[in-house]
């Protein structure tokens, strides 16, 4: 699959229970940092079990066009030799991020407090999305940004030669926004300070510190303080990435929702910043047990195991939102095969992620015959009972790789099948997804097939 090519319609329709092992792929979250971070290191870091989406191979190749030297040794195995803070080159060519508003948004970060520039682009969807969340912060080290209208790519970042730290409070809950201060702040002087009112995923502290970086954290009025030593040198590292649990959301929901499913999701991600779909689902009442609790590359992990249940309605707080932002897809499919209503709050941060995502769900849901509703924070589904989907709909996507998969999820319960107009974009984040889907029993087919 491609994220840039020919549209790929699928249909996805129901059939028998869903079986076996899900090896979900590497999580894409770390998979982008431990990119970065070994790039902005002195030596060699090894990863192991890196995300091979297109995400993070834009990631991996923006990282060699400011210098690293970045090699695939085998599956999910790589090696980067990094330049140092302070170290990048100035790229050559315009550095092309695809889908990726956190390849994108973190690479910002790591080049603002050079004194290189760099112009940024991505496909249509990333084109789309705003850059001013970062590039506002970014500017207070001195960085200077000029793009499209309404603060859009392509973008040209000019980066400060006389970076200065900053303290900077989070005006909305976004790792993105927080990882980018924290990359820019490794090559200003002094203390860079950021404060977060929510918590929201902490890869980058944990990775940052696992690469010798000095971090401390304080609890203040306006919230938890990240204060981070800018100037440091960084020190190599071997990187186990565990597996992704937005990734892994989608099998472990499709077998809560398929009847007679019993699957089990190895090594996934616990990382309780991470974990708020999780909560949720065991609050539904889903047959979900973690066993074998550990810890890999610094993440907590576990492996699910996940049977088929009889889910109810319920209300996710807003506070959870930041844990879960990416998993409210997939979440309002299994809402609508719930019995009662399944109310989503503090959720309007998807109105700019790959898609307006309230909308893309909201009209995709209503299209196979649940009923929604919406306003700008919050999402509705008014769940039908386990087999009360009809179906039938074909659902655009908008280049939104989790659109894409949610609806295909929703099609393994529904009454009649259910299409998607392009699969392609799914290939940014779990390129294995339609083989893996296929061995655990999911019919999913494409027309020409």
């Amino acid at each position: 699959m491609s994220g840039h090519g020919t549209p790929i319609p699928m249909t996805s329709r129901r059939g028998g229970p869903l079986k076996g092992t899900a090896e979900v792929p590497g999580d894409k979250s770390i998979s982008h940092r431990a990119l970065i971070l070994g790039a902005m290191a002195v030596g060699e870091t090894k990863i192991t079990g890196l995300l091979e989406g297109q995400d993070v191979l834009d990631t991996a190749a923006a990282m060699r066009a400011f210098g690293a030297d970045v090699q695939h040794l085998g599956p999910g195995e790589w090696q980067v030799h990094g330049v140092g803070v302070g170290g990048f080159a100035e790229p050559a060519q315009v550095i092309d991020c695809g889908n990726s508003g956190t390849g994108v948004r973190l690479i910002m970060g790591a080049m603002a407090t050079l004194p290189i520039t760099a112009t940024f682009t991505g496909d249509a969807s990333l084109n789309k999305r705003p850059m001013g969340r970062v590039t506002d912060p970014l500017a207070l080290f001195g960085a200077r940004a000029y793009g499209r209208q309404g603060g859009r790519l392509p973008m040209t970042i000019v980066g400060a030669a006389d970076p200065v730290p900053v303290r900077y409070a989070l005006p909305v809950a976004s790792a993105q926004v927080k990882s980018a201060v924290l990359l820019a702040g490794l090559n200003a002087p002094g203390e860079t300070v950021v404060i977060e009112r929510e918590a929201t995923r902490d890869h980058s502290e944990r990775m940052l510190a696992g690469f010798g970086a000095g971090l401390r954290f304080e609890d203040t009025d306006e919230g938890r303080a990240i204060i981070l030593t800018g100037q440091p040198e960084l020190t190599p590292q071997t990187v186990a990435v565990p597996r992704d649990p937005s990734s892994a959301a989608f099998p472990v929901c499709a077998a809560l929702i398929v009847e007679g499913s019993d699957i089990l999701v190895p090594g996934v991600s616990q990382n309780p910043t991470r974990n708020g779909l999780y909560t949720t689902l065991v609050e539904m009442g889903a047959d979900i047990a973690f066993q074998n609790p550990r810890e890999e590359g610094g993440e907590p992990v576990a492996d699910l195991a996940v049977k088929f249940s009889s889910l109810k309605g319920v209300e996710v707080p807003p506070a959870r939102a930041a844990s879960m932002i990416d998993e409210f897809p997939v979440l309002s499919v299994v809402a609508a095969l719930a019995q009662g209503t399944t109310t989503m709050r503090g959720v309007k941060e998807l109105r700019v992620k790959e898609s307006d995502r309230i909308d893309a769900m909201a009209r995709g849901l209503e299209a196979c015959g649940v009923r929604v509703e919406e306003d700008e924070d919050t999402l509705i589904v008014h769940g039908t009972g386990p087999d009360g989907v009809p179906g039938g709909g074909t659902c655009a996507t908008h280049l939104d790789h989790r659109i894409a998969m949610s609806f295909l999820v929703l099609g393994l319960a529904a009454q009649k099948p259910v299409t998607i107009d392009d699969a392609s974009p799914i290939a940014t984040s779990f390129p294995a997804f339609e083989g893996l889907m296929a061995a655990l029993g999911a019919s999913i087919t494409r027309p020409n097939r």
